[in-house]
């Protein structure tokens, strides 16, 4: 039977990217990617934005990796030249009932070390952004956007040129633990090779893997909620140039319909928050009235018609609907008896600015096993 070091499960922006950074230091790695590409599923159905750490739990993976993330993010774009804007960005509140929780995510946003946020009245606001509804704003300067698919495809380059291989329409059927490691079958290929360490990383699938290994996902909490959030393109020139946020929901279900820009300046609002039972990207255009109605709670002239359906993503929650919010998880699964099995599940927003420092993280517990 055919024998690797290392075998990464998923080829989204998280896989590539450990992928890119364990290729530094080891040799005979492998993804195993179940679509004909990369990225097919979380990676390329976001906002694409970076984001700063502002509103995640004090201590979190969350906040911890989204910083680091932020930092290593920008450094591999100017260095690769990947497409990227530092907008900057705006949270907003609307009346006076958002003045409380505006503030406290503020006090969040600068202990968890996001020191350059300011608190902006009015009229500071419209020296920004004077086509905004806010009388209040916290104003996040380094917030930005990028092309993931680009940074994905640099992540990519640079594994595949240390050797690694990856392995596109393979999807994982089998995993079987062995003394040396985990016996790992291909549904496509009815094929099957040993892996001494196993990374999960497989996004929306990354519950089905852990069951797979053996993990009660019930028991230990690794269930994937499906969380639909559709995007409502603007067909119009932007009247905004930042990104604006409203105050996120309670428990950040999710950050509130919010307006973003792409690299091309077009205006698209989104997500929103629904829980689904079966993975579905179709945009419902009955929806597009609810969407007109919170964009007009931030953005003021908006033209309904202007309106029109654009894409859907799906963020892999471990929290259900009404629930408290999760962390991710990452982690080596020794204590259940699967040593060299790297779980990382729940891996949402703000996956994409955290990769580069998931991906460190990840490496430091590959170390640990091969130590």
């Amino acid at each position: 039977m055919e024998e690797v070091e290392i075998t990464i499960i998923g080829a989204g922006v998280i896989g590539l990217a450990i992928a890119s950074e364990l290729s530094e230091k080891y040799n005979n790695i492998v993804i195993l990617e179940k679509h004909d590409s990369f990225g097919q599923e979380i990676s390329s159905r976001n906002s694409e934005v970076i984001h700063t750490g502002i509103y995640y739990p004090h201590g979190s993976l969350k906040a911890k990796l989204c910083i680091e993330g932020l930092e290593y993010l920008y450094e591999i774009c100017g260095k690769y030249s990947i497409a990227h804007r530092k907008l900057g960005k705006l949270i907003v509140a609307t009346d006076q009932t958002e003045l409380i929780p505006l503030e406290d995510l503020f006090k969040k946003g600068k202990t968890n070390g996001v020191n350059d946020l300011a608190l902006l009245d009015k009229g500071d606001i419209d020296k920004i952004e004077p086509n905004t509804n806010a009388i209040a704003a916290i104003y996040s300067p380094h917030t930005g956007i990028i092309d993931s698919h680009s940074l994905m495809k640099h992540f990519l380059s640079v594994a595949e040129d240390k050797g690694v291989i990856v392995s596109y329409n393979s999807e994982v059927e089998l995993i079987d633990k062995e003394n040396k490691g985990y016996i790992v079958g291909i549904k496509q290929e009815n094929y099957r090779f040993l892996s001494k360490i196993l990374i999960n990383c497989s996004g929306l699938s990354s519950d089905y893997i852990a069951a797979l290994a053996g993990i009660d996902i019930n028991k230990c909490g690794y269930k994937i909620h499906l969380c639909k959030g559709s995007y409502f393109t603007y067909e119009k020139s932007s009247p905004v140039k930042s990104l604006i946020y409203p105050v996120p929901h309670k428990n950040l279900t999710g950050l509130g319909v919010h307006a973003t820009l792409d690299l091309g300046f077009r205006l698209r609002f989104g997500p929103d928050t629904e829980y689904i039972d079966s993975i579905d990207y179709n945009v419902n255009f009955n929806k597009k009235d609810i969407f007109y109605e919170s964009a007009l709670k931030i953005i003021p002239g908006l033209e309904k018609d202007a309106f029109k359906p654009d894409m859907a993503g799906i963020r892999p929650k471990l929290q259900g609907h009404g629930e408290k919010t999760r962390d991710f998880v990452i982690t080596d699964e020794a204590e259940k008896g699967l040593p060299s099995l790297i779980n990382l599940i729940g891996i949402e927003s703000p996956g994409l600015t955290a990769a580069p420092a998931i991906a460190r993280m990840v490496s430091g517990i590959v170390s640990e096993i091969m130590n």
